[in-house]
């Protein structure tokens, strides 16, 4: 697995779709967009820490 740090070509074609959308918003709301992202992205990693610990256990 050498390329794990490898954006699929899906996710090639989200980011880009995400930074139109981000070129879009004013100052205010791209602020109120990378906080709710941030939110999500923590969210998720505790779910994928939730995730490997019961899988261990």
């Amino acid at each position: 697995m050498k390329n794990t740090n490898q954006l699929t070509l899906e996710q090639q074609f989200k980011i880009t779709i995400y930074i139109s959308k981000i070129n879009k918003l004013n100052r205010k709301n791209t602020k109120k967009y990378l906080a709710s992202m941030l939110k999500k992205m923590m969210i998720k990693d505790n779910i994928i820490k939730y995730s490997i610990k019961n899988t261990i256990n």
